[in-house]
């Protein structure tokens, strides 16, 4: 597997499952079919869409005005409506970011679009799942091949709404301190921009069959940290009725004054005075991305992001991008201490892959992960958790006591980056004893040897997505139409863990409680229990999965 530095993270995040099943792209049949135009009346106007089979799928729909000029940094104007029909056809751009996306239209500050998937332009009332694309808080788009929603609405009932947003500096430069109330939201805008696309919804997605009054909302990695933000928003608090965080656990965002003290960076970087900070507003895009990847700042923690009970996106330090406690957008941590008490009657899934670092070492080239001896190993926890090394080896070693050193590491990684935060997450939902938290391990492990190493793949960070929008098909299907970003396998026992998933994850959306036929009942996540799902070709619940680990970090990391 090979990473080039002309593309973004997410896009690396793209090429990950496709790479680990070992194949190209391969559609189902409907992808061979002329498809039919489709025309739905909106608020502000009439689209036209594709209908090929039994999807009907409508792409680059505008849900907010313009955000460039004027409009940069503040909140999105209304949409204005059109007169006619405007297609619906193709992709909108991303926002902003590092490197090239591949298929997808150029990046543009402009880039509020959704992107609809649904069995049926029929004014039925399916469940709808809502989801925020990953990549942290600087990459990504909805658009991304991988996490096509096609299949997971035809297969499942399902109307799958994806979004555009502002993204990084575009998103979340936070100007509070020196434009005052009109640039008061100014360091949450990519979130807002996640509401609008909500509210537009809200508005119009029963025209699309869907059913407004039950959606649900979710994302992987970065689109987890979001869904913890929109979680605790006021703002978005109308717009959903449940949700699940994959990946991405976002318990705290940054505060305030570390926002305030970037922007003096960015202003620095760019040789802008603090008082003429409006020419922000004139400065090209390309120059602003500069900037933003020159401070170069990605978070704390040994893989550069912020873990434990700080969650995905938690530190305090300047020089990053994402969510900013402004007391208003977000007036507190989304799940710090506590659990937001505006969604405490809204069922939750959270969980994490069981090998989730292995995709950033591997991203790193960071190979020595994946030969440690037992002295390596030993030395890196001391460089890396000083003073808690020997807590944290005796630990580890005693509670998988047939695991390799570099097993071991990855155990001991993906905690610290992810798996405690989600466990952190479903113990403050549950505190609150309003709706049920659903807690899950994605254990479906691809037995692929990272090149150069004898160390299997696993189920690392990202693994799960295209298990989850359901688009892996049997190798050699007919209707092969590679370069649309579902896997090809060839063993039956993936292909079942992906309907499981996709099932689980369908049924919570339509009902509140993720099922899945033939597998066990899945019960909500208390402190006595812990009952977790471990998601594979056979599911299994397990109570309190690793409880020397936990006990572990919980001494550590209070």
């Amino acid at each position: 597997m090979s990473f080039s530095n002309r593309f973004s993270r997410r896009e690396v995040l793209a090429e990950v499952p496709l790479a680990l099943a070992g194949a190209a792209g391969i559609a189902n049949r409907a992808f061979a079919q002329v498809p039919e135009y489709v025309e739905v009346k909106t608020r502000y106007g009439r689209l036209r869409g594709a209908r090929t089979g039994n999807l009907t799928t409508f792409k680059g729909v505008p849900y907010g005005g313009s955000v460039s000029g004027a409009n940069r940094f503040k909140a999105a104007p209304p949409l204005k409506p059109w007169d006619g029909v405007r297609d619906a056809l193709e992709l909108g751009a991303p926002s902003i970011q590092p490197g090239q996306r591949r298929n997808e239209p150029p990046q543009d500050e402009n880039c509020l679009f959704l992107n609809i998937w649904t069995p049926a332009a029929d004014n039925r009332k399916r469940p709808v799942m809502f989801y925020s694309h990953g990549g942290g808080f600087t990459t990504g788009s909805g658009g991304a091949a991988y996490q096509d929603g096609g299949n997971l609405a035809r297969t499942f009932d399902v109307v799958v709404v994806a979004t555009n947003h502002r993204l990084g500096l575009m998103g979340y430069l936070y100007l509070g301190e020196l434009g005052g109330e009109e640039y008061a939201t100014s360091g949450n805008q990519g979130l807002l921009d996640i509401r609008d696309g909500l509210k537009w919804a809200r508005e119009n997605v029963q025209g699309f069959g869907g059913d407004p009054a039950n959606v649900m909302i979710f994302g992987e990695s970065g689109g987890g940290a979001k869904t913890s933000c929109l979680y605790a928003m006021p703002a978005a608090a109308p717009y959903f009725n449940k949700g699940s965080i994959e990946s991405g656990p976002g318990i705290r965002m940054m505060p305030r004054d570390a926002a305030a003290e970037t922007t003096l960076m960015v202003l620095q970087h760019l040789g802008i005075e603090k008082s003429d900070w409006r020419k922000l507003l004139e400065v090209p895009a390309e120059k602003l991305l500069e900037a933003q990847t020159g401070l170069g700042r990605t978070g704390g923690g040994p893989l550069g992001m912020n873990g434990g009970r700080k969650g995905m996106g938690g530190g305090s330090r300047p020089g990053g991008f994402g969510p900013v406690v402004d007391g208003s957008v977000l007036p507190h941590h989304p799940f710090d201490p506590v659990a937001p008490a505006i969604s405490k009657n809204k069922p939750l899934i959270v969980g994490y892959n069981h090998d989730e670092t292995v995709f950033f070492f591997n991203q790193r080239r960071d190979m020595d992960v994946f030969k440690l001896t037992e002295e390596a190993l030993k030395e890196r926890l001391a460089k890396e958790f000083p003073g808690n090394d020997a807590a944290i080896f005796e630990a580890y070693h005693k509670s998988r006591p047939d695991a390799s050193p570099s097993q071991l590491y990855v155990a001991i990684t993906t905690a610290r980056m992810i798996g405690i935060g989600a466990v952190t997450i479903a113990e403050r939902k549950y505190a609150q004893h309003g709706a049920p938290a659903y807690t899950y391990i994605f254990k479906h492990a691809n037995q692929t040897v990272i090149p150069g190493t004898q160390f299997k793949m696993g189920s690392p960070h990202a693994m799960e997505i295209t298990y989850k929008f359901y688009n892996v098909h049997p190798a050699g299907q007919e209707g092969a139409n590679p370069g649309r970003g579902l896997m090809s396998i060839s063993d039956p026992a993936s292909l079942k863990a992906a309907h499981n998933m996709a099932e689980m994850w369908s049924t919570f959306a339509r009902t509140g409680h993720p099922v899945a036929k033939g597998q066990p009942e899945w019960p909500p996540y208390t402190t006595e229990k812990r009952a977790t799902m471990e998601i594979d070709s056979e599911c299994t619940v397990v109570n309190d999965p690793y409880p020397l680990e936990r006990k572990l970090w919980e001494r550590l990391d209070p």
